[in-house]
């Protein structure tokens, strides 16, 4: 069963009336002594749900506005990597021309929504004939959209919780990439925790992957993700500040192979809650 994502109109309403009515109104939320936060993409990851939660006073997990509207926008994230150290694909910011695309990147390249997530709106481009549709299909969730150099290879992944980098994992897609049907789709991936790497590049990964966590400046936990090219290099796709927090998706693996259970990664993840100025954590959670 093919697994699509809701279209953009659909997204923009349900974010409106959860900020608007259902969050914003809510005595509970309010009241709460931390709020769990469990979105991916949109108002719920970009900065401007914790925001909203700053104004309410409300204690939340996961990374402040700053940091998570950074984290979102992939142009300037990337930036920042290079900048400390973190490799990641060159890429470029429509509009951008066949022929620059050619002299600058070459074929294929990803093209995608700048400020989202889950793959939404992505496309890999094998020749210049499809740069143009990949660009229109991006511009339908994003104003910005990315031109990134294809990186053959491994994915790995790492899960950051507490200021310490978890195991790291491998992600086997169907696909040539970790696109969203193989991420939601049941079978469509296979997800190794630990991964099967030589201690050199396992040691590797979670030092850039806590790199990459620190420079953006992310708050109690993450999961950054890269490729691990033929050659050995290692190049940062992203980091993910609201990453899934089903039993079975990578971060708990992640943590699991460390050693930390589903209920007790919750329970840390709440004691990291961001605490707005003026606002104080209750959580009774274990100490850090």
């Amino acid at each position: 069963m093919s697994v699509e994502p809701p279209t953009p109109d659909s997204l923009r309403v349900h974010e409106r009336d959860f900020l608007l009515t259902e969050l914003a109104q809510s005595t509970a939320v309010r009241e709460a002594d931390v709020l769990f936060l469990a979105l991916h993409g949109g108002w719920g990851e970009d900065g401007t749900l914790q925001a909203l939660l700053e104004v309410l006073g409300t204690p939340y997990t996961g990374s402040g506005p700053l940091a998570s509207a950074v984290a979102m926008d992939k142009d300037l994230s990337k930036q920042l990597f290079r900048h400390a150290g973190v490799d990641t694909a060159d890429w470029l910011m429509a509009p951008s021309t066949r022929a620059e695309v050619d002299r600058q990147l070459g074929w294929p390249v990803i093209v995608k929504p700048s400020k989202q997530g889950s793959t939404v709106g992505l496309s890999l481009v094998e020749e210049p004939a499809g740069l143009a549709a990949a660009i229109d299909e991006a511009a339908r969730f994003d104003d910005e959209v990315m031109i990134e150099t294809y990186v053959p290879g491994r994915e790995v992944t790492v899960g950051i919780l507490g200021g310490e980098a978890l195991s790291v994992g491998e992600i086997i897609p169907q696909h040539r990439i970790f696109d969203y049907q193989c991420k939601y789709t049941p079978g469509m991936s296979q997800e190794i925790f630990p991964a099967n790497l030589d201690d050199r590049v396992r040691d590797d990964v979670r030092r850039l992957a806590l790199t990459a966590h620190q420079t953006l400046k992310l708050g109690g936990y993450s999961r950054v993700d890269f490729r691990l090219t033929p050659t050995g290099q290692l190049v940062c796709l992203e980091a993910n500040t609201l990453p899934g927090l089903t039993a079975t998706s990578l971060l708990p693996q992640s943590a699991g192979a460390s050693g930390i259970d589903f209920a007790d990664l919750c329970e840390r993840v709440c004691s990291l809650a961001v605490v707005p100025e003026g606002g104080e954590l209750s959580w009774p959670g274990p100490a850090l």
